[in-house]
């Protein structure tokens, strides 16, 4: 062989060698990143500041490890996190007694106008929620336990447990439950932030009682207001066309790492079932709302303290007006709280908020989205617009009385200030009810003395639900507390007595 043709040999193993060395890093690089990864790995996953904390107060793993993203064609692969998810996803059943009544029309006539009671109804209802931690805390909806008497949990394991309502918050409608155990599978938190419209999610749930139910689809939309006629308290919810149904309430919405991002909780349809939109609220808002019933047993809302021009009403009266409001980038600040702490830090009438802590506002569901994250206290960066010179401002957000303190929830049976005993059955039969406690004592202070209640009177239903022992009080009194008329409608008598109505208005206690 010529020392020409070696050269050529040489050349050819080289080119060969450096070949195989390109081909099996390249190989490498995309079997890691079709791989498992952990949160630092993936591009999108790493949650704010403020979502970590709502996170570590449920004591979540940091480097649990995430799903893979693709198959191996390069499609999107939801089979790793559909498997991971309905774990984390519990079946939730309520139970309600309630008592319909109907008047004794010869008592109507002789002038009493006593309600007799019929038999008790149980009515069952059933939703979905979202094991957070590994001792048993479970995110679900407001609506889905409300005025429950009893709420139990299934897993997909079938295990069932009886589950306590921490508290709940009819606002967000969101409510946090507990089971005791301290081994459960849960779901992490991810980046609602950066969910992207036209990206792949979950819905896991358990739509028309079937169990651990997964549907695909996309983000439709973000910042979504006015859902369900704007009842709801927050105007940031995640659209999707996933298919969510009746059942579906309180369930996990999850990208395809098979991290957290929403809770399920509306649909918009004439008929009641999908119709092919969606609403979840964003996990950077319902993990704060749960960690503040967890820490604090009520919602802590922050509050810059302006007004904003509602554009849609605008719009009926001078439809110009509000064609040029709407063009406006940012929440244009219309007036003040009558205790504000955007006035406080210098912010003025006219000024366009167009960003919190340097996250663009582009209108008031994106700025009411941001300051869903704090409570009161926090301190924030707020840019504003003045006349087309950009001003930053330092401000303390205060809560709804003007104040930067944090409020704690309170014992919903001190604000009656009564204790109660259960009836024996025997004595119920004697005094011819079938539900019934009886006040015990009651304190000089509370709002049963106030109204008249006192030791020896039975309750036998509140706000129509029938009552036999201190928990369903406290249950009725919670769920009061949640709603928007806050009263409690009692019956009852003292032995011998005749039955009596008593109205009790719980905002008489603040």
């Amino acid at each position: 062989m010529n020392t020409g043709n070696s050269k050529n040999v040489f050349i050819i193993v080289l080119v060969a060698i450096l070949s195989s060395v390109v081909t099996l890093l390249g190989y490498n690089v995309i079997n890691r990143n079709n791989g498992s990864s952990s949160f630092s790995d993936l591009p999108g996953s790493r949650i704010s500041e403020e979502v970590r904390a709502y996170a570590d107060s449920f004591e979540q793993d940091k480097n649990v490890v995430l799903t893979n993203l693709t198959t191996s064609d390069g499609y999107p692969d939801f089979t790793e996190a559909a498997a991971k998810s309905v774990d984390g996803v519990v079946h939730v059943k309520t139970t309600t007694i309630s008592q319909q009544q109907y008047i004794n029309p010869f008592d109507f006539f002789f002038g009493f106008g006593d309600r007799m009671p019929s038999q008790p109804r149980e009515q069952v209802g059933y939703g979905s929620g979202v094991i957070i931690s590994k001792d048993g805390y479970i995110i679900t909806n407001n609506h889905v336990v409300d005025k429950a008497n009893e709420v139990s949990v299934t897993l997909n394991d079938n295990r069932e447990f009886k589950a306590k309502v921490v508290g709940t918050d009819r606002m967000s409608d969101i409510a946090l439950l507990k089971i005791d155990g301290d081994d459960f599978p849960y779901l992490t938190f991810g980046n609602s932030d950066a969910l992207k419209v036209g990206e792949w999610v979950l819905a896991v749930g358990n739509p028309f009682n079937l169990t651990s139910t997964v549907t695909a689809g996309i983000v439709s939309a973000k910042n979504r207001g006015n859902v369900m006629g704007g009842g709801l308290g927050i105007q940031s919810f995640i659209q999707i066309d996933a298919a969510v149904n009746p059942g579906n309430s309180g369930g996990a919405l999850v990208n395809t790492r098979g991290e957290l991002v929403g809770i399920n909780t509306a649909i918009y349809s004439q008929t009641g079932n999908f119709a092919g939109y969606a609403f979840a609220v964003p996990i950077s808002i319902a993990g704060k709302i749960a960690a503040d019933l967890k820490e604090y047993g009520t919602v802590q809302r922050a509050l810059l303290g302006i007004q904003a021009p509602n554009i849609e009403i605008i719009g009926r009266q001078d439809p110009q007006k509000a064609r040029e409001l709407s063009q406006i980038k940012g929440v244009l600040v219309e007036d003040f709280s009558d205790r504000s702490a955007a006035k406080a830090a210098g912010i003025q009438k006219g000024d366009v908020i167009n960003a919190i802590n340097n996250v663009p506002i582009r209108n008031f569901a994106e700025l009411q989205s941001q300051l869903n994250r704090y409570r009161p206290g926090d301190k924030i960066s707020v840019t504003v617009d003045r006349n087309g010179n950009s001003h930053s401002f330092n401000v303390e957000l205060t809560n709804n009385e003007g104040s930067t303190e944090i409020t704690r929830g309170t014992n919903a049976l001190n604000t009656l200030g009564a204790t109660f005993k259960q009836i024996p059955d025997e004595r119920k039969r004697a005094l011819g009810i079938s539900s019934g406690i009886e006040v015990e004592s009651v304190k000089s202070n509370g709002l049963f003395r106030k109204e008249g209640i006192n030791k020896g009177f039975i309750i036998m239903r509140i706000n129509n639900t029938p009552v036999n022992s201190e928990s369903d009080v406290a249950n009725i009194v919670s769920a009061a507390n949640n709603s928007q008329d806050k009263v409690l409608l009692i019956a009852g008598f003292y032995p011998n007595g005749r039955t009596q109505y008593i109205a009790i208005d719980l905002t008489s206690s603040r």
